[in-house]
């Protein structure tokens, strides 16, 4: 009798080490996933610095330009708009930046130069980041689940670009140009701090790219059972607010126009989020059925 309790003990320890050894098999592959993330990121990041001085001057510095991009956009659809609808006025042009920026420390330069250029490398290396992850999650997906979840790198690093695109060349302008010139009394003159306004522009940029994933943070809540196309309809008038409030804090301009462009593209967001949950609902009904 007391043999078989041996046995079985043994038989249970070895068991448990299995599983342990399993779950420190699974640490030393996701350790090696985000390892080459991690080198990805740094030879990004290498090359950010190399060529600092075109990426300061044409990206870093560039929405504190008259020539950017937006601006000439805007002053040009303006000028459109006046030619169509004659006798009306439409006046989009933006008076010009006077930003004066300033450092304060003594490695200031240099810390800014590394700061950006690590952001750079962050920010180009996610796609990649995503794929790894993907790779470390797939073995662990059913047949039917790879398939569903197929596309999950493509889509959340297409909604990552489409959101820092838009935070660069929208809210990231219009949140300078306001900000430079706003002015509460004349004898106090801006004199801005670089880091300050590196941290802004790269805030204002990263911050968009992360809130356009929300379908892919839908998709995964609906997988689990959290969330539903039926709780978003029916919250929708809650999410307007919340869209609004976070518009108003991502935007630090309080013109409407400014925060109506950044909440449109939030609302769409949302209705797709409930187009994808519908979908993850319906495709959950139709496999309970195959089952049953």
């Amino acid at each position: 009798m007391s043999d078989n309790k041996i046995v079985k003990a043994i038989k249970d320890s070895t068991s448990n080490m299995e599983g342990e050894m399993s779950f420190f098999d699974h640490l030393e592959a996701l350790r090696w996933h985000l390892i080459r993330a991690s080198i990805a990121i740094l030879i990004f990041t290498g090359f950010a610095f190399a060529y600092y001085d075109w990426l300061f001057a044409h990206v870093i510095m560039a929405p504190a330009h008259m020539d950017f991009f937006t601006y000439r956009t805007m002053c040009n659809l303006g000028n459109w708009l006046g030619t169509v609808f004659k006798g009306h006025k439409f006046d989009f042009c933006f008076s010009e930046i006077h930003i004066q920026l300033m450092n304060t420390e003594m490695a200031g330069q240099f810390t800014l130069q590394i700061n950006s250029a690590l952001i750079t490398g962050i920010t180009l290396g996610i796609p990649y980041l995503l794929w790894e992850l993907w790779r470390f999650i797939k073995p662990a997906l059913h047949d039917k689940e790879r398939k569903a979840a197929s596309g999950f790198v493509g889509y959340a690093t297409l909604l990552f670009i489409c959101g820092v695109l838009f935070g660069y060349y929208v809210i990231t302008p219009m949140s300078v140009h306001f900000l430079m010139g706003y002015v509460v009394s004349t004898d106090i003159k801006n004199m801005i701090d670089v880091d300050s306004y590196l941290s802004s522009v790269t805030t204002l940029t990263l911050a968009t790219g992360v809130v356009f994933e929300l379908p892919i943070i839908v998709y995964i809540l609906a997988n689990l059972g959290i969330m539903s196309a039926k709780l978003m309809r029916s919250t929708r008038r809650y999410a307007i607010v919340v869209i609004l409030i976070i518009a108003a804090i991502v935007t630090p301009t309080p013109d409407m126009l400014t925060m109506t462009v950044v909440s449109i593209p939030l609302f769409v967001l949302y209705e797709v989020g409930i187009i994808v949950a519908a979908q993850v609902e319906k495709r959950k009904l139709k496999r309970a059925a195959e089952v049953a």
